[in-house]
């Protein structure tokens, strides 16, 4: 797509005053697929230098915004980490080509903030936190979970910046279990749902994406009864929360919501005893 409004690319290492009609410029993927007739600057990020993704000291893991999801899933391939699977499958979800894997990043999935954005799924998942970053050069953090606060909307003021995402190491020690349906043999993520089992204390994370207008983390302190779990869904996505378009309707999406949600749990819940291993 031409972008014919847009007067200027800027270097981003260049610090110039933000003004209407700015963008700022990761992979492209979305910028170039349909008319931004707003546009007259884009901010391009590419030549930032910054890691694509690396441990810090703590042993969490920091994932630059410019991070492309095939470096993504590359990095991910020679992580030492019992959540390291969930990257792949998350990195799957986009169904897309290897030139979309090769542009897109986990920056521009995050700020699009559409439901079915796999990088949301899987940073909310593992407890995330956005670092952002002003004109002013401040900065804050916020969870990524309420990052997202709606579908294409975002905690993200005027010329703000994420800057990368950061997962605690204590989420990369859980195992996890993930589930997704489409409406389409191909389709967009109509519903998909991440169990994160917590091996030091058993606590149970459920996330709801797709299916939901923005992502729902749900944090039990030990694994919930399939009833429970499904109340407290319930109890926390509203009607108007379940997201609606062509890709499926809101009650569809919340029965595969409920339905994915139950598989999680029962793959993650630790499984009682038979009545011949009770008797030993």
């Amino acid at each position: 797509m031409d972008l014919n409004t847009v007067l200027e690319v800027r270097d981003a290492r260049l610090h110039a005053p933000w003004r209407p009609g700015d963008a700022w410029l990761g992979g492209g993927t979305y910028l170039f697929s349909e008319p931004q007739p707003h546009l007259r600057r884009l901010v391009d990020l590419g030549r930032m230098g910054w890691e694509p993704v690396g441990q810090l000291p703590d042993g969490s893991l920091e994932i630059a915004a410019t991070c492309t999801i095939a470096q993504l899933s590359r990095f991910a391939a020679t992580l030492p980490a019992p959540a390291a699977p969930l990257f792949e499958q998350c990195c799957r979800a986009f169904l897309a080509s290897f030139k979309i894997w090769n542009m897109a990043t986990v920056g521009g999935n995050l700020c699009n903030g559409l439901p079915a954005g796999p990088m949301i799924s899987l940073t909310a998942a593992l407890d995330g936190s956005c670092l952002l970053q002003a004109q002013d050069g401040s900065r804050r953090r916020v969870r990524v979970a309420d990052f997202i606060t709606g579908a294409g909307r975002k905690d993200l003021a005027e010329g703000e910046l994420l800057r990368s995402v950061t997962l605690p190491a204590r989420s990369l020690t859980c195992r996890t279990a993930f589930r997704q349906v489409s409406l389409y043999g191909l389709g967009r993520s109509a519903a998909l749902v991440i169990g994160a089992l917590d091996p030091l204390d058993g606590s149970l994370a459920v996330t709801v994406t797709a299916a939901t207008v923005r992502p729902f983390r749900l944090w039990f302190p030990f694994p919930p009864t399939a009833a429970a779990l499904r109340a407290t869904l319930d109890d926390a996505v509203t009607d108007a929360e379940w997201f609606d378009d062509l890709h499926g309707l809101p009650a569809w999406r919340r029965h595969m919501a409920l339905r994915l949600a139950e598989e999680v749990r029962a793959e993650l819940a630790p499984r009682p005893p038979s009545p011949t291993e009770a008797a030993r």
